[in-house]
Order: C-alpha cells, then structure tokens, then sequence
C-alpha cells in the first residue's frame, strides 16, 4: 500500500466531523453498541478504546481481535500503530530540549543540524527554517508522509531518507516554498526534527523519547523502536487495508521515519499523553514541559495547528489533538484542554472515517462535551 493509498484527513476536517457529524441516539451507554456495530459495517478486526474524563483515564479497553484469526482478543495493552499522532508525542521531546536550553524555536535548524543540514536554495535565503516552522507544518518542507516499508525488506539509514537515496522509498526532504509563508502538512519536516534530536543528544531517537517523553508520561507500554522488537511483537495488533481488509503483508510495515511515523502504543497510553498536556497547561506537575511552553503547543501557528497538535474552539472548548494513518492503521487523538475530557480510538484496519465519526459521536454525547451539537 502506497501513501497516497492510505486516507490522511486533517485534524480540521476531522474534528468537524467527530463532533458535528450524523447525532447516534444515546441510551444509558450504548459505547459499546455503536463500536460492536461500526467493526461490524466497516470490517474492523480490532479496536483499542480510551476515554479521559475528569482529567483521568476512566475507560479502557479493547474490542475484536488482533487478527483475523480471531484467537486472540484485543486488550487494553495490545499495540497499534499511531501513525501521524506519533508527531505530538515526537513533537513534546523537542520542545523538552527547548526548555532544557538545547534547542530553540526560533533559530536556524542548521545551527544544531551536525550529521546532516537543510540544502539551502532561494527559499532558504529568503527565510530560515525554524523549529517553530517544522512543528507547525509551516517550514515549505516536501514530502507529506511515508508509506513504510515491508517487513525483510532493506530499510534506509535516516540520512537516505532525508536525502531520497535508496533503498528509501520517498523523495529528498527539501523546502520548495518560503518557510513561513504558508501551511503545508509536511511529514518531512518532522524527520528533520528527529535529526536534530539525534545530533544534540548523542541518543538513539527511541531510547530519547522513552526516557524524557514515554517514561515520565507513564507511557510504558509504548515505543518508537523500529523495527518493533521481537520481545513486544506478541502484543501487537496486525495492519489490515484496502475495501475488503486485505492482510499487511508481515503484518504490519517499518518506519525508520520514527518522529512523523513511527509510534507503537495503546489508546491508554495515548490517553495519558492528553492528559500530561491537560495536566501541563493547567499547571500542575508535569515532567516534560513547562505551563508556559505547553501553551505555546496550544496555540495556533497557521491553520489551526500549533506546535505538533491540531487545534479547535477556544477557552473551555479549546480541543486538541491528531489522527494517524499508517499501512494498516488508523488512529484519532482528541481532548480538552481546559475540560478534562477526551478520547482516543485505534483500529487495525484503513477505515474511511465513518466508524470514527459514529464512535466519536456517541461518546462526546454520553461523556458531555462542551462542544457537542446533537442535531
């Protein structure tokens, strides 16, 4: 399955239609109705569900099976891939060098570049490429995302990827437009950024995110070790794509391209990310980041996305959050920054979105969500 394959939707457009879409009449909790009913119509093998309430987790838990041969349940620790909401959870490491000093928003990334540099060209020369930029899908980078690669086949040092050399299998990451001139979704540019990890820590872009993002958050279930290893590979959901769910072959594909791409976790643990971010911007205790800093991740740099995270409404209904889509997978974040409130589903299976948006629904009404408009 090629990229362009795989249905990418904004978090815009998704947001409109998780909480404005078709209403689902709501008896007592009719959740689990709605999601048995939706892998039934949509073919979805396997779900993980988490539900934050109250600034807590308060429900997780897994529905269908890991794969197709339905032996194995899923559970709330079984793995899925996140896809694209691995940027917001690759995006918080970044800005934790920020705050330790290491890395700033706004200088030029070749600055702190060491193994490999932005090739500069007029766009370059009219404006820097800034962290800022990168995190906010606003640096004129190339290449919108990475359709993975299969299991056994040769995967691309970092350095190939960035340069579109083979065995990569995308084009040189480059600027192609002004940087800061205007919004372009670029998984590109985060590929930069875990290249600027590397080069300031000296530490392996995995082993980095489990100590200063995963651990601390109590994400210890999750991991951007690519391939995945072996020792976790038993409680991981298989990739399912295509109309009728055609198998991944090797069950699921390998991103090198870690920061943009390359997240295995749980819908709890990705619930406790949203809630370290509510917890953050609220200011209480956080390990990562400062109040200050998370609110700069809350606000919006160009088309209502900010540093790493989609962003809608404002004040008491300012939500945040991403959906991902890799071979096999798809994945929606989305909670509250102020209201304690969220939820995040993932699915082992290229859906179209309708799932997500009945499941959604009916859980924004259930759960009360500010901005839930029952029509």
């Amino acid at each position: 399955m090629t990229n362009k394959s795989i249905l990418r939707l904004t978090f815009v457009v998704c947001a409109a239609l998780l909480c404005f879409g078709r209403a689902v009449p709501i008896r007592a909790d009719q959740v689990d109705e709605v999601i048995v009913a939706q892998m039934k119509e949509q073919r979805i093998t396997g779900l993980s569900l988490a539900i934050v309430e109250g600034g807590n987790a308060v429900r997780q838990q897994g529905y269908g099976f890991t794969d197709k041969t339905g032996k194995t349940p899923v559970t709330a620790s079984t793995l899925f891939q996140a896809g694209s909401v691995s940027k917001p959870v690759a995006a918080l490491g970044a800005l934790h060098l920020v705050d330790r000093g290491l890395l700033s928003l706004d200088e030029d990334v070749n600055t702190k570049l060491r193994t490999w540099t932005v090739p500069r060209n007029k766009f370059t020369d009219a404006h820097i490429v800034t962290l800022r930029l990168l995190l906010s899908h606003s640096a004129g980078m190339t290449v919108h995302g990475f359709p993975g690669y299969r299991v056994g086949a040769p995967l691309p040092a970092l350095i190939q990827v960035l340069n579109g050399e083979k065995p990569a299998n995308t084009a040189a990451i480059r600027v192609n437009q002004i940087p800061g001139s205007q919004w372009k979704y670029s998984g590109g540019g985060y590929v930069v950024m875990q290249q600027m990890v590397l080069d300031v820590t000296g530490k392996p872009f995995p082993r980095f995110m489990d100590e200063t993002v995963l651990k601390p958050l109590g994400m210890s279930s999750s991991t951007y070790s690519q391939p995945l290893p072996e020792k976790m590979a038993p409680k991981a959901a298989k990739g399912y794509g295509g109309i009728f769910g055609q198998s991944v072959n090797g069950g699921w594909h390998i991103y090198p391209e870690m920061a943009p791409a390359g997240l295995w976790t749980t819908a709890g643990d990705l619930a406790r990310f949203a809630i370290g971010i509510q917890s953050s911007v609220a200011g209480h205790s956080n390990p990562v980041i400062s109040q200050s800093l998370t609110r700069q991740m809350l606000t919006v740099e160009q088309m209502n996305y900010g540093l790493g995270l989609g962003l809608r409404g404002n004040g008491r209904t300012l939500r945040f959050g991403h959906d991902g889509a890799n071979a096999g997978f798809n994945a929606v974040m989305s909670a509250y920054a102020y209201a304690g409130k969220g939820a995040v589903v993932m699915i082992n299976k290229n859906e179209n979105t309708d799932a997500m948006s009945q499941i959604f629904g009916c859980i924004a009404e259930q759960y009360h969500w500010p901005d839930y408009k029952k029509k």
